[in-house]
This record gives structure tokens, C-alpha cells and sequence, in this order.
């Protein structure tokens, strides 16, 4: 679990590329403090698991589902990252629940300043628009951040000058694909709430209306 907090920007130092599979060596610094084999960093939003380490990098394998449904396929040598180790069971709960686990990506419209803040409009699906909420939570690019408008077509979220600044979001050009994770709460909720039984006159009379 993660907190969509960012630690530290990581620069992808290599990457080894095998059909709809990567090996990811990403150059770090806080993350690696007390990194062990095995242990969950979520690179740009997407949670992936330490399989070697240096003092100065380490190394995570990206899996044909995480390729195809991420952005990380389209990440090149020296790029940035957002990084976050998994949360402690002992830390501050700064942002949302975020599990690390991807619903879809969603694209840069625009992005503009407006006094201290920047705000951006993100593109995407109804598969993921269903979910958002104006004040409500989203993590993109394993940030968490807050909707101040929910469109037809997406979405706006706005940075203050500390997010945008420790964050891989002053990189971002327009027309960028992001990775979104989704509130976790909304899509219980929705599996929870769901009913296969549709409204009839049959069930109408089988329940005394």
C-alpha cells in the first residue's frame, strides 16, 4: 500500500526490453535507504517489486500486463520518475489509499499556471471518469492530488508549487499519457452496491408491489 506521496524523482538508468516485458534499473537515492529484495516501489503509480540493488539504483521487472495496461512501455534511458516505497505501518497517512495497481492512463489536454498553482485538464475514458468526483481523490502518476473538475471528457487537477516542483509533473508536456489509478473506495463501493436483478413486473409482484 502507498500513500501517493512522492519521495524522490528516480532517472531510468537502462532498460532491457523482451516482447511485452521490461527490466527496469532505475538510479535512486531516499527509496534506496533501507531497500531489500523484494521489497514494493511504485514507479510512477505502478507497483513493482525490488529484484536487485546497488547503493545507487535498483532493478524491477514489468510483466506483460503491467506493459500493456501502463505507461511504463514508453519510458526511454534517462527519464524521470515519481518514487514512493511502500507505506510503513508506523508512518503518516499524508495522502489516499493507493495500491499501485493501474486502472488505465489518461492524457495531458493542457496545463497552465494560475497564480501559485498549475492546474492541468486530463483526458480519459468513461472507464475511468466514472469514478471521479470534484474533491474527490486520484492518484496519477502515483500522486496523489485532488479533482477540482470533472468534465464530459475528464478532468482538472491543480499542483501547489511543492508538488509540481518534487514531482516528474514539471517534465510533463502537453499530450503526455499518465497513469491513473482510481479512488479504491469508489470501485468497492460500485462492486459492492451492484445487483445482477433487474427491475420487472415479475419481481415487482414477487416482493408485494
Amino acid at each position: 500500500m502507498f500513500t501517493g506521496i512522492i519521495e524522490e524523482v528516480g532517472t531510468v538508468q537502462k532498460i532491457a526490453r523482451q516482447h511485452q516485458a521490461l527490466a527496469l534499473v532505475i538510479q535512486a537515492n531516499v527509496v534506496l535507504a533501507d531497500v531489500k529484495i523484494g521489497d514494493s516501489i511504485a514507479v510512477n503509480g505502478v507497483c513493482l517489486t525490488v529484484t536487485a540493488f546497488t547503493a545507487t539504483s535498483f532493478t524491477a521487472d514489468v510483466m506483460p500486463e503491467t506493459f500493456q495496461a501502463t505507461s511504463l512501455a514508453q519510458l526511454s534511458t534517462g527519464d524521470s520518475v515519481n518514487l514512493e516505497r511502500a507505506m510503513l505501518n508506523n508512518g503518516r497517512f499524508g495522502g489516499h489509499i493507493v495500491s499501485g495497481h493501474v486502472d488505465g492512463t489518461a492524457v495531458i489536454a493542457k496545463k497552465r499556471p494560475l497564480s501559485n498553482a498549475v492546474y492541468i485538464d486530463l483526458r480519459m475514458d468513461d472507464s475511468l471518469l466514472r469514478y471521479c468526483i470534484e474533491r474527490g481523490s486520484i492518484t496519477i502518476d502515483g500522486t496523489s492530488l485532488t479533482i477540482f473538475e470533472v468534465r464530459n471528457d475528464g478532468i482538472t487537477v491543480s499542483l501547489i508549487p511543492h508538488t509540481y516542483a518534487e514531482t516528474i509533473f514539471s517534465k510533463k508536456r502537453e499530450g503526455a499519457i499518465v497513469n491513473i489509478e482510481n479512488d479504491v473506495i469508489a470501485k468497492y463501493v460500485e462492486k459492492l452496491t451492484a445487483t445482477k436483478q433487474t427491475l420487472s413486473r415479475d419481481f415487482l409482484a414477487q416482493h408485494g408491489y
